[in-house]
């Protein structure tokens, strides 16, 4: 099965090489890219840093890493945990979760009166610094860059496309949904490919940004998470690699 992933990087590795493991080929080709946005942090008064994604911490500058590596830097899961290691910080706890376990994991440990820093994107899942503040903590919050969507097909996905090459497509938030969909409208000789595949969706708010292509086969992950989702694909498409036997 070629399945196409249109994550960004360094997400899009990860998922290719999940596929890899199932026996898929992926075709990568983002569609979108991150685009740095210039930021003065102070590090006074703060306790330490949140962190909701693996693409945040490569992006500190030197001078805020340098101040905040020994203090607490949480981050929502694994790999974002990962992340903020090999970017020098020393005291590193994850909340193996989402923002709400984030939140009650800082919550938890912090305390009242407490400051952190959630550096990010400029677009974030949930409202962290308004779940922090029901429990005295404070949370500053800066923007490191924005996700900015492709104007035309990468040439990867044209060329799949093309080829009729795609067998599925794996979608994970309702902003690619919709990039995905206006592309395929964008380019009549790419729309019906475009449409054709099996279109694999993190959420029915997801699935739902893709009703102005009509794509005739989309299905829902179990749960808004990826192995979800790749189980759901494996399902549907009869192969190895789906839901566990039970």
């Amino acid at each position: 099965m070629r399945v196409l992933v249109t994550r960004a990087e360094p997400e899009a590795a990860r998922t290719a090489a999940a596929l890899a493991a199932r026996g898929a080929e992926a075709i990568i080709a983002p569609l979108f890219a991150a685009e740095p946005v210039a930021a003065e942090i102070s590090s006074d008064g703060l306790s330490g840093l949140l962190v909701t994604s693996p693409r945040t911490p490569r992006l500190l500058p030197s001078s805020l890493v340098a101040a905040l590596r020994d203090r607490p830097a949480y981050a929502v899961g694994d790999r974002t945990a990962a992340a903020l290691r090999e970017a020098g910080f020393s005291d590193v706890r994850s909340a193996a979760g989402d923002v709400a376990d984030l939140a009650g994991h800082v919550a938890a440990e912090a305390g009242p009166g407490a400051t952190f820093l959630h550096a990010g994107g400029e677009d974030r899942a949930g409202d962290l610094a308004a779940a922090l503040a029901r429990h005295g903590v404070t949370v500053r919050t800066a923007t490191l860059y924005r996700m900015v969507a492709v104007p035309v097909w990468p040439a990867a996905a044209r060329d799949a496309f093309l080829k009729g090459a795609i067998d599925a497509v794996l979608h994970y938030s309702p902003r690619a949904a919709v990039t995905y969909a206006a592309l395929a409208m964008a380019e009549a000789s790419t729309t019906a490919a475009a449409r054709t595949p099996l279109q694999a969706c993190l959420s029915q708010a997801v699935a739902e940004a893709l009703n102005p292509l009509s794509p005739p086969r989309v299905i829902l992950a179990a749960r808004p998470d990826e192995a979800a989702l790749l189980a759901a694909l494996f399902d549907a498409a009869g192969l190895p690699g789906g839901s566990p036997a039970r």
